[in-house]
């Protein structure tokens, strides 16, 4: 498959998202994301493309709990979308094409995850394991770690305690 046609095709799966449940995924963000929003797109590792009520489009990056603005409308955004920069920016193409050569290829409801979550310094020494996780389950887990720690500031300690 040529260059532009695996584009396409890529950027034809971030735009499927007409089965996805935005009320579910956004359950654990809305302390960050309190307004009603329209999922426009999202890339293999779970962040959200959200459109508010005026128009504009925002990414969601769930790795670590930032929402930013990237156009002013839906037709914007999918022009930029084509913009290679941008593309590698927003939906990590490059790891996303790592990652499928790795056999990890997500389906309509999963996503790319890390047994580390990014929001995390590694303090391990070994590399993050990546996985497929189910895309509700991922950004819901996300939301609830990064609205925990959103008063630490960057480089601070966190303490993790499992339940059972």
């Amino acid at each position: 498959m040529n260059h532009l046609a695996r584009t396409r095709e890529e950027m034809e799966y971030w735009f499927q998202i007409q089965h996805l449940d935005i009320d579910q995924l956004l359950a654990e963000w809305r302390w960050l994301c309190p307004k009603p929003l329209k999922l426009v797109a999202r890339n293999a590792f779970a962040d959200l493309f959200l459109a508010d009520e005026s128009g504009k489009v925002m990414r969601l990056d769930v790795a670590v709990g930032k929402l930013e603005l990237v156009a002013d409308s839906n037709a914007q955004f999918r022009e930029l979308a084509k913009n290679p920069e941008n593309r590698e920016q927003w939906f990590t193409e490059t790891d996303q094409h790592v990652f499928a050569a790795k056999g990890l290829i997500p389906n309509e409801t999963q996503c790319i995850a890390f047994d580390i979550p990014l929001v995390f310094a590694d303090t391990t020494g070994r590399s993050r394991k990546p996985y497929i996780a189910n895309i509700y389950e991922q950004v819901s887990f996300l939301g609830d770690i990064n609205r925990q720690i959103k008063d630490v500031p960057d480089g601070g300690k966190v303490t993790l305690k499992v339940k059972s």
